[in-house]
């Protein structure tokens, strides 16, 4: 009988190397979950789950073979259909690195599931104190994540991290009008359920009202959840991948200005919630501002594509799945805020949209964008005067932030990116009465 035990990372790099292959890595991540739902305004469930993989990749005869399993299997059955796959691919160089075995500190605190039920009952009470009709959903979770990566030439790293996260939302309905308001928060220790109600509550105030704003050319602010959609289009364009390929718009502007000067994008392995000592393929991140003032500084990359166009890896290999190989990738991306605080953004339109959440995918790399806003507000004489209802915004993306109007103060982490909100020129707008 066949022992399928949970897989240890130095005995598939054994059987590898027993089997035939010249080099091999193991790539293992461990995640623990434990999720807490809201519905209708009322604790669902509680759920707690466990998910493991394990990657081995080796080269035989300088063939690359990648096979992964997920959970407990025999470590020879792995071995053999990697080398099997490996018989299937054409050879290329193996690019491994070596540095000494390093286990990094623990990142962010885990908390129980007691304190996480709370935060979300707190929550719900704030936004239904104020507003009764509404209904909300939620969920609140604490996930700690061990990643490891060994290989045949000593590498040895690994480190774990504990997020939290929370999402709310609120759902209104006032007649044949429906209304839903969510935002959420990640973090490393701590969760603010006051500072997460308060942002639906004040969304749930603006769209009191209805507005009737008319089509046409008009600055737009994107709030700081709004906001990615912009920056999705710049991480395609900084991707070395797509430089190589000569699909980003900018693959011969390194040194040029190509955005507005008010603007820096960065990189930063030791901040935020998002935070990361190392790669899926063992270099260790750093700090890299990619935009710096407008002009184009760098492109990020993993080790095949830095070879390839000469830079080096920029410690950004990641795999997008467990199946996947290493490709380049950001763990996280920070635009520099501006000084001024929201409120003030506003005030300085004397017309214009505010969009806080969209219906459909981004731009991609093109730029190019037409969006239905789902969550939008209008502003006259700096005034938000209502609910911005059935609005679609279209534009070019590179082409708006060659023409921001400023940058707030007011910078959050929406998923990986810590954007500030931002107000940029005439987009055009189209609404139906």
């Amino acid at each position: 009988m066949i022992d399928y035990r949970p897989l240890n990372p130095e005995e598939l790099l054994d059987l590898a190397l027993k089997g035939g292959a010249e080099e091999a890595e193991v790539f293992q991540s461990q995640a623990v979950a434990q999720p807490v739902f809201f519905e209708a305004n009322r604790l669902k469930q509680l759920e707690s789950a466990e998910v493991e993989g394990t990657v081995l990749r080796l080269w035989s005869g300088g063939c690359p073979g990648l096979a992964v399993a997920h959970g407990p299997v025999d470590p020879q059955t792995l071995v053999d259909r990697a080398l099997a796959l490996s018989r299937l691919n054409p050879p290329e160089t193996p690019r491994l690195i070596y540095r000494p075995c390093e286990i990094y500190p623990d990142l962010g605190h885990a908390i129980p599931v007691e304190q996480l039920v709370t935060w979300g009952q707190e929550a719900i009470a704030l936004v239904r104190e104020q507003y009764p009709d509404c209904i909300c959903v939620g969920e609140w979770e604490c996930e700690a994540e061990t990643t490891r990566l060994i290989n045949s030439q000593g590498l040895d790293c690994r480190y774990t991290d504990t997020t939290l996260s929370a999402y709310l939302a609120a759902e209104w309905v006032r007649g044949d009008d429906f209304l839903s308001v969510a935002d959420g928060q990640v973090e490393r220790s701590h969760l603010n359920p006051q500072a997460l109600a308060q942002q639906v509550i004040q969304r749930l105030h603006w769209a009191k009202e209805r507005a009737n704003p008319t089509s046409g050319r008009v600055p737009v602010l994107f709030t700081a959840k709004a906001a990615d959609m912009l920056w999705g289009t710049l991480q395609a364009a900084l991707n070395g991948k797509q430089v190589l390929e000569k699909a980003s718009p900018w693959s011969d502007r390194l040194g040029e200005m190509v955005t507005d000067r008010t603007l820096t994008l960065y990189q930063e392995p030791d901040l935020g919630p998002f935070s990361c000592p190392f790669d899926d393929e063992g270099n260790a991140t750093r700090p890299i501002t990619f935009i710096d003032q407008g002009q184009l500084q760098l492109f990020y990359t993993d080790l095949t594509t830095g070879d390839l166009l000469g830079s080096g890896s920029t410690g950004n290999g990641f795999r997008p799945n467990l199946s996947s190989y290493p490709s380049p990738g950001l763990f996280n991306l920070l635009i520099r805020p501006g000084q001024k605080p929201f409120a003030d953004l506003v005030a300085d339109l004397d017309r214009g949209l505010i969009v806080d959440q969209i219906l459909g995918g981004g731009a991609g790399i093109s730029g190019e964008f037409s969006v239905n806003v789902d969550l939008g507000f209008w502003v006259e004489k700096g005034t938000i005067v209502g609910r911005a209802k059935d609005t679609m915004v279209a534009g070019n993306v590179y082409t708006a932030l060659k023409h921001l109007i400023s940058l707030g103060e007011d910078a959050a982490w929406n998923g990986s990116c810590y954007t500030p909100s931002v107000v940029v020129d005439s987009l055009s707008t189209v609404s139906r009465d």
